[in-house]
């Protein structure tokens, strides 16, 4: 188990080492740092006997280098995913400087707690010495947590001493170009190494200022799982925080993109954009574009996608956000609310989703694996029966037209005369939820007397009608408005224009997952909607009381 919450490494090894060396080290420290993990390079770096060296260097900012950082953030994602990795650049330069590095103590988001080192001590008995030299140097350097610890990385991380071939390349020396102003843009959703990687390049590549275009609003329509995609200003503030962390001496400008091409088809100062094997063509465009404007090409710098060595069937082979999105599918997103009125037995789930959201598949799976299920909506319709309270009022505010010869309520013919008019639907549900709302709660209390520990409500207008309070968690099942209206015509027989007004009448995806603590999609095969469930039901009987 980590013991410290923030720590930074202080990697010492020759550059050329680091490739072979770097993935046990990284393993090593992950048992040390739970959460930040923020890296120094400082190769050959004097900490005992005649060579004591506590000022930091400048290391040029060359090819080697890139794919150093490459290669430590994908080992990264590789070894100890859950941790946030960020390697510090700013003492690595892409063009002179008389200035030394850290001439005044970097600020650091989160002060470390432990300074870490793969430095190899040959003599303990110098470990004490070495230990506060090493202190002393990461305190000269950045801001840490009072009573800074220190520690040695376990005998035996150093790994094969084997060089890698490309590694030995001469033309690994050449460096990396340098330019005033650089533009990228991106999503940044849950901020990966593949992110780390495209903005830690940008970075080397600029020498004044660095615009981001973080994309927002209609072009996230196309995005996977469009609704899993953080909120505009946290992805802002990650992406903010992380580039004053590797390197505050730059100059930021975090735009909403909300565009295609955004500034980077209008800014004249720009003289480089960065791309990906993705996003190629769309800096191609942006030329394009520029060239209308009469405005200077930019160069395109391309970074090559990292490849995700733990993706399943039905993942990109590269790493995205869209596969850490469909990750969380099955996952509890928030914790349940705690209503203290609820029975803690039965174990109530609402399930709720939109038209054509798959949400009979999922019910069919939950009881297969032990859930007991109520259907709100053939719970409702017995609150139309003749008897009930709901009978009374309906007629009362509809008249007896609705009738049908034996007494019954028509509800075809009352649908048509609610269908379109708000104020009457609102009517309408006004009278029909209370009454089905009592009725659920009386089968749920059932449920319990039988001694069912879960029991899900299947209930399409669970959030609408306000029956939040009713269950223990909400589990949203989601697919997009295309894939929903196919299916609706489908099942229903009726044109696209009469499906789209029915999914018109209810609550949108987004509405509906902030106010999920667990998400499902049914977009993918079969196989792929039961491993979600399975996911979902095995994590909640880890944390349902059981009593």
């Amino acid at each position: 188990m980590a013991m410290f919450r923030t720590g930074i490494l202080v990697l010492t090894s020759p550059l050329h080492l680091i490739p072979s060396r770097i993935a046990p080290v990284l393993a090593a420290a992950a048992k040390i740092v739970e959460q930040i993990l923020y890296v120094h390079l400082h190769p050959g770096l004097g900490l005992a006997g005649n060579y004591i060296q506590l000022a930091p260097a400048y290391i040029p900012a060359n090819r080697e280098v890139s794919q150093i950082l490459t290669h430590l953030y994908a080992k990264s994602s590789n070894v100890c995913g859950y941790l946030d990795v960020r390697v510090v650049l700013s003492n690595i330069k892409n063009h002179c400087t008389t200035q030394r590095p850290f001439s005044s103590v970097q600020t650091l988001s989160e002060p470390p707690e432990v300074v870490l080192t793969d430095y190899s001590v040959v003599d303990l008995n110098q470990s004490n010495l070495v230990m506060q030299c090493l202190e002393k140097y990461i305190l000269s350097c950045y801001t840490c947590k009072p009573n800074l610890r220190s520690m040695f990385l376990p005998c035996g991380v150093d790994g094969a001493e084997n060089l890698c071939p490309d590694m030995e390349d001469s033309s690994l020396r050449e460096s990396i170009p340098n330019y005033s102003d650089v533009v990228l843009g991106g999503t940044f959703d849950r901020l990966h190494c593949a992110h780390k990687i495209l903005l830690s390049m940008s970075c080397l590549l600029t020498r004044k200022r660095l615009l981001i275009g973080v994309s927002d609003g209609e072009l996230l329509n196309s995005k996977v799982l469009k609704e899993l995609i953080e909120p505009y200003q946290d992805r802002v503030e990650k992406v903010r925080k992380f580039l004053l962390d590797v390197n505050p001496a730059v100059q930021y400008e975090l735009v909403s993109l909300r565009e295609r091409y955004g500034p980077s088809i209008t800014d004249s100062k720009l003289k480089c954009i960065v791309v990906s094997d993705e996003t190629q063509k769309g800096g191609e465009a942006v030329n394009r574009k520029r060239q209308e404007n009469d405005l200077q090409e930019l160069v395109l710098h391309k970074i090559s996608l990292i490849k995700d060595v733990h993706h399943a069937h039905n993942e990109e082979e590269k790493i995205s956000s869209s596969t850490l999105r469909k990750r969380l599918l099955g996952s509890l997103l928030i914790p349940p609310k705690d209503y203290p009125r609820i029975p803690s037995i039965p174990y109530v789930i609402g399930l709720t989703g939109c038209m054509g959201s798959g949400k009979t598949s999922v019910v069919q799976h939950l009881q297969r694996m032990g859930a007991t299920t109520i259907n709100a909506d053939t719970v409702c319709h017995e609150s139309y029966k003749p008897g009930r309270l709901a009978y009374q009022k309906i007629i009362q505010e509809f008249g007896h037209d609705i009738l049908l010869k034996d007494g019954t309520i028509n509800r075809v013919a009352l649908e048509k005369i609610v269908f379109g008019d708000v104020e009457k639907l609102k009517c309408l549900t006004s009278i029909v939820w209370p009454e089905t709302a009592i009725l659920i709660k009386q089968m749920i209390s059932k449920a319990g007397a039988e001694g069912k520990s879960v029991c899900v409500l299947d209930a399409a207008l669970l959030l609408e009608a306000g029956w939040m309070d009713m269950v223990h968690e909400v589990w949203v099942i989601i697919v997009p408005e295309d894939e929903a209206l196919k299916r609706i015509m489908e099942r229903d027989n009726i044109n696209e224009e009469d499906a789209k007004k029915r999914l018109a009448n209810q609550w949108t995806n987004a509405q509906r997952v902030h106010h999920a603590n667990v998400v499902l999609c049914t977009q993918w095969e079969p196989q792929f909607t039961e491993e979600q469930i399975q996911k979902a039901w095995q994590l909640l009987q880890k944390r349902r009381p059981t009593c």
